[in-house]
């Protein structure tokens, strides 16, 4: 009779452990459908407070769950009969290896691999669904209200900026790429005013601290001051909008996206000359404030630099430079003559004017990407943003290293700061904004869902901690601009 070689008979064993793999994976794959109804129906049969998509999506992820673990179970039987039938093969030759011995080399090392990879997996894949489903469970008692107010509607492109003015009466003002910008009565949402005078994209608007003025930066490298005079329309009454909470979210897609067509602001009076245009840029000028005390004024450039003017002369009084790349934002202490710019270059720069003499600068490192604002409190405190997803509070007495970090998962656009609250607004990239204490704690959501909330990039906020009815802006990509009324109990803000 011949004899079986040794090749052809670890051939033919070979063989046999495909087939009974294959076999056993059939066999669980045939009994996923049955084993997923019969939990079902047990689930279903048992009292249980939660809704019933909520179960079901725990069975499905616990059913996901329990099939990678089975995988790994199958890998790890068949590396157990590579170690038996080398074994066999070995023993005539005297030589034997120790399968617990090898366990802590080849098959520890396999384990750990499968392992580190259903781990990364589970945190990856399972993370954004199951915080959905916790955040579910958490009590609304104490949780912020935010409750949308009015829609402001009559820009035909995006919009960059918005601001509040301080001096009465209080109108909204917001800057467009449509090259306009636009004041806006805050309780009927009407169009009071419309500026012309630039022939780019309006990048920034801020309003005067004592009078009817406000300031413009544009994409076609100038700033303009100009005067408007409003008249604010007869409150109407405001529709009554369901109370969200800012945890709440509604997926919605952008054929929701108010008509561009449509113009609110063309029967509107029009400002078409500045009183003063500051030109000394070489790029767009993306951004510009006031000074305390309103006589000069600063903006920011793309050509990497900050100017500081002099606003009734129109002359350039510094030209403050370092950034290494694009400046996107600048913004001015309320109280003291200090000016924080913010750039690509991953820095934010902080300017003292406080001395009539000399100006002083210091260099702040604490992202790895974009700055894309960087703004004051009252006190002592800087907040800064960034692409890097982070938002960071510092200390100006020490600025070796941040008081608070707050991480998100979207990068971070122009950031505002509530003075009386100390509540940090965050608008983001993927059409959240999101609200924080100044400890990095965080408050609420906005609340964004088919009819309520922004459809695309949402790029700036402003607080306007007096007004009673909105005490917090935010506009954004869709056109729009946003005013809503955020109701912090004070137990949660002590928190």
């Amino acid at each position: 009779m011949p004899i079986e070689s040794g090749s052809c008979a670890s051939a033919r064993q070979a063989k046999q452990k495909r087939k009974s793999h294959s076999l056993s994976i059939r066999r669980t794959n045939s009994s996923e459908q049955e084993r997923a109804a019969l939990q079902r129906d047990m689930l279903e049969g048992q009292d249980s407070k939660l809704p019933s998509a909520v179960r079901n999506t725990l069975l499905e992820l616990f059913g996901q769950i329990e099939r990678e673990f089975e995988n790994l179970y199958i890998e790890n039987l068949e590396l157990r009969r590579e170690i038996d039938t080398l074994n066999e093969r070995l023993a005539g030759e005297g030589q034997t290896i120790d399968g617990a011995e090898l366990s802590k080399g080849q098959l520890k090392a396999k384990a750990s691999h499968s392992t580190s990879q259903l781990s990364q997996k589970l945190k990856t894949t399972y993370k954004a669904s199951t915080s959905k489903i916790v955040s579910s469970f958490k009590t609304t008692t104490s949780r912020a209200i935010c409750q949308l107010v009015k829609e402001y509607v009559g820009h035909r492109d995006g919009i960059w900026d918005v601001s509040v003015a301080k001096t009465q009466p209080v109108v909204l003002g917001t800057a467009s790429a449509d090259h306009t910008a636009l004041l806006w009565s805050i309780e009927t949402g009407k169009c009071l005013v419309k500026y012309v005078g630039h022939v780019g994209s309006v990048n920034s608007i801020k309003f005067h601290p004592t009078e009817q003025v406000a300031l413009t930066a544009s994409g076609d490298q100038t700033a303009h001051i100009w005067r408007y005079i409003v008249q604010l329309p007869t409150p109407q009454p405001t529709a009554d909008c369901n109370q969200m909470s800012g945890e709440d979210e509604v997926e919605i897609s952008d054929k929701d996206e108010p008509d561009g067509d449509g113009d609110g602001s063309s029967d509107c009076p029009t400002v078409r000359a500045p009183l003063t245009s500051l030109k000394s840029h070489q790029g767009v000028v993306i951004a510009a404030d006031w000074l305390v005390g309103g006589k000069q004024a600063v903006t920011a450039s793309w050509d990497r630099t900050a100017n500081l003017y002099d606003v009734e002369t129109s002359e350039l009084v510094h030209s403050l430079t370092g950034h290494d790349q694009e400046l996107t934002h600048c913004c001015t202490h309320p109280t003291q003559r200090l000016v924080v710019t913010s750039s690509r270059d991953t820095t934010f720069r902080l300017w003292d004017f406080r001395d009539p003499s000399i100006h002083s600068v210091n260099v702040f490192q604490g992202h790895t990407d974009t700055v894309t604002s960087a703004v004051f409190t009252v006190g002592d405190n800087v907040v800064s943003g960034s692409d890097d997803r982070t938002v960071k509070v510092w200390d100006l007495k020490n600025m070796r290293s941040p008081i608070a970090t707050i991480r998100t998962d979207s990068a971070v656009n122009r950031i505002n700061v509530c003075v009386g609250q100390r509540i940090i607004a965050l608008p983001h990239d993927n059409r959240q904004v999101r609200l924080f204490d100044m400890s990095g704690v965080r408050l609420a959501r906005l609340p964004r869902s088919n009819r309520q909330g922004h459809r695309r990039m949402v790029c700036c906020t402003a607080w306007c901690e007096d007004h009673p009815i909105c005490n917090l802006f935010t506009c954004g990509f869709d056109r729009q601009a946003i005013g809503w009324n955020i109701n912090i109990p004070a137990l949660l803000q002590e928190k």
